[in-house]
């Protein structure tokens, strides 16, 4: 859930203080419409932020790493961008806590 609920949990105010104003990472598993899944796949490819897109098999159809400035950024990218896309049915954000190893590099305090 993106928002507060019903309860007055917010969410939004928590995520924004954990990560401040830090850049953040995430991987983003989408399932869509098979039929669109090349065609959405080549559109969350042309997403500055998207580092990286995959055409998986299993419960997922695709599968992108992205980095953001700041949660503010990712939150209007996942409602204003992929929301919108024609032929996504669902998304999952996992937000990344620790990198152990990125493009080949192993962290070296790991």
């Amino acid at each position: 859930m993106l928002g507060g609920d019903s309860k007055g949990n917010d969410y939004d105010g928590v995520m924004t203080s954990y990560y401040g104003e830090d850049q953040v990472v995430c991987i983003m598993a989408v399932k869509v419409d098979t039929k669109e899944a090349d065609r959405i796949a080549a559109e969350i490819a042309s997403y500055e932020q998207v580092e990286d897109v995959y055409l998986v098999t299993g419960d997922t159809d695709i599968v992108a790493k992205l980095r953001f400035n700041s949660y503010k950024d990712l939150k209007g990218f996942v409602v204003g961008d992929i929301g919108k896309l024609e032929g996504v049915k669902e998304t999952k954000t996992l937000m990344v806590v620790t990198a152990y190893k990125e493009r080949g590099l192993r962290r070296e305090d790991a």
